[in-house]
Formats: C-alpha cells, sequence, structure tokens
C-alpha cells in the first residue's frame, strides 16, 4: 500500500500534487499540510498534528472527527513523524512525503534524519527536489545535464554502482560522511544500482518526464 503524508513547508504545485498522489490508498495531511493538499483539491482520509500553523482551524469542520487525530504542541513527535506512523499503522509499506521544502534548517535535517530509521518513508518531494530513499535500484528518465547527488544512509557498508552518471558511482569507497554531490546525468538510459547498504538520491523535480 502507498501512503502519503501532506506536511507543512515548500512543496510540489497543485498540479503536480494531482499528479503525485494518484493510485494513493491513504492520504494524511500533517498540520498547515492540509492547506496544502486542499489548494489541489484533495481532501484527505486522515489530519494529525498539533494544528498551530494551521492558520484557518476552520477547515477541520469538513471532516470527520473521528479522522482528525489533534495533539497537544508539547509533544515528543513531530507532525511529520506523527502523519508517518499513521500510514504505517494503516498498513502502507510505501510512504511518500509531499512539502517540507525552504524554512528553518532544523526542521529539513530532522526530515532527513528520518531516512536514518525503520520504518522509513521512500520518497519526499519539495517545491523543487524528488528525493529518493533506495536499497536496491532507480532508474527514472533524466534530461542530459539533471543534476543528481546521492548521500550514503544508515551505518553501513554501502556500495552502488550507475549508468549514465558523468562520474560514475562503481568503485568508490563511500566511508561515514561521504558523499556524491552535484553528479551530471549525461545521454542515455541512467540507473543507480545499490549493491550494499541504502543510499538517499536527490533528482530535480520534474526531471523524470
Amino acid at each position: 500500500m502507498r501512503g502519503i503524508a501532506f506536511i507543512g513547508g515548500e512543496g510540489p504545485g497543485a498540479e503536480q500534487c494531482r499528479v503525485l498522489t494518484r493510485g494513493a490508498d491513504l492520504i494524511v495531511a500533517a498540520d498547515s499540510g492540509l492547506i496544502a493538499a486542499e489548494a489541489a483539491g484533495i481532501h484527505p482520509d486522515w489530519i494529525v498534528g498539533d494544528m498551530d500553523s494551521l492558520t484557518e482551524p476552520e477547515r477541520l469542520k469538513k471532516y470527520p472527527q473521528e479522522r482528525i487525530r489533534q495533539y497537544p504542541e508539547d509533544k515528543d513527535y513531530t507532525d511529520t513523524e506523527l502523519a508517518l506512523r499513521l500510514l504505517w499503522d494503516q498498513g502502507c509499506d510505501e510512504t511518500w512525503l509531499l512539502g517540507g521544502g525552504g524554512g528553518r534548517i532544523d526542521h529539513l535535517f530532522a526530515i532527513r534524519s528520518l531516512f536514518e530509521r525503520e520504518p522509513r518513508p521512500l520518497r519526499w518531494i519539495t517545491a523543487a527536489d524528488d528525493i529518493h530513499c533506495i536499497t536496491r535500484s532507480l532508474s527514472p528518465e533524466l534530461p542530459p545535464g539533471s543534476l543528481v547527488s546521492v548521500f550514503p544512509l544508515g551505518a553501513g557498508p554501502w556500495k552502488a554502482k550507475s549508468r549514465g552518471l558523468r562520474w560514475p558511482l562503481d568503485d568508490l569507497s563511500w566511508d561515514p560522511g561521504f558523499f556524491g554531490i552535484s553528479n551530471i546525468a549525461g545521454e542515455g538510459p541512467f540507473s543507480i544500482n545499490v549493491t550494499e547498504g541504502r543510499f538517499l538520491v536527490i533528482l530535480p523535480l520534474g526531471a523524470d518526464k
């Protein structure tokens, strides 16, 4: 099952959100993520969070109370974590985040840290970036010149092979703290294949045509 969480921060435009949510089994809005969902004409199945960033609380009146989980502001988990936990509890084994770009740097670091955990989201789409967490392979169609950045996740060891990158990932020594930033997609097919560990791959949003 695929579950998608709309979260606060800069996210894809309305049309992109509609495309990205096609085929989703469950949609959750975390706090002000409800604004982005509704702007795309999407009514989430659940709404979670402390609602401190929801500038128009009356939006909640349109939804069944049993589908709203409101938490106190002083809580142990972020609204994004609560949304992901709900998706996992409902049986979603593939979870995506829409939003979360821009804003405070600590919020960005917190979302990035979610990919170090088990379970973890598999995709994070902001206003500018399409970010994938991969343990096997990734092979979107990328226009030549697209920027591709790769970061190892977890404790390692890490090994990966690539095709269609200016600087191949094959035989790189992925020591802790190492990364491959601003690589460039060339002509022809592109792919990254992981043989050990897991990686975060950052692509430009909309590059996959």
